[in-house]
């Protein structure tokens, strides 16, 4: 049954109105009374801290989940599910990283969703080269707690953008028009950043 409407208050002054019209929003979005001292941001950073001792578990999922997609598209080869199936396991790595903690291997899953993305005869893109971003996503996670993590994800990640490139180039020479839109800085920080 949808809400009643309530009538806004109207105020007259000597050549003007002021209307206010009746906001039940607040009601509609939750049932617990409003209270300004409130600070969602405190709440979601708190709750956040909750789940924390369970970024590594979902982090280790979503690494095996990539790996799945991988071995899929090796036994059976490029189809559009498979494609979508290897391009959103990436691509959630790629956004979840940082939440997760984890902000390293994002731009590792950044170079393979733009490989996926960007080929466009999706039965071109060589295996060699989802291994080798499978693998660096996974090498990057596994290795995370080492002192030079760092150091050595952004010499990898940097490598595979320029492999990506360079197969991007080749494969849409076709479409100098396109080349202009995918070409260019990473947009993943790949310092940890």
């Amino acid at each position: 049954m949808p809400p009643k409407i309530q009538k806004p208050t109207v105020t007259t002054y000597g050549d003007y109105e002021k209307i206010m019209p009746h906001n039940p929003l607040r009601k509609m979005i939750s049932d617990v009374p409003f209270d300004p001292n409130d600070d969602p941001v405190t709440r979601a950073e708190r709750a956040l801290a909750e789940l924390q001792p369970q970024f590594a578990e979902w982090m280790d999922e979503e690494c095996e989940r990539l790996d799945r997609a991988r071995q899929a598209v090796k036994a059976e080869g490029f189809d559009h599910k498979l494609h979508s199936d290897l391009f959103h396991a990436a691509h959630d790595i790629k956004g979840e990283a940082a939440t997760l903690g984890f902000p390293l291997v994002a731009a590792a899953a950044d170079s393979l969703c733009r490989l996926l993305e960007h080929t466009p005869d999706m039965t071109r893109i060589p295996m060699a080269l989802v291994d080798q971003h499978v693998d660096s996503v996974r090498a990057i996670y596994r290795e995370y707690a080492r002192s030079d993590a760092k150091e050595i994800a952004a010499v990898l990640t940097k490598r595979l953008r320029e492999v990506t490139d360079e197969f991007l180039i080749s494969q849409n020479a076709h479409r100098p028009e396109y080349l202009d839109g995918i070409s260019g800085p990473p947009l993943v920080p790949t310092d940890g950043a």
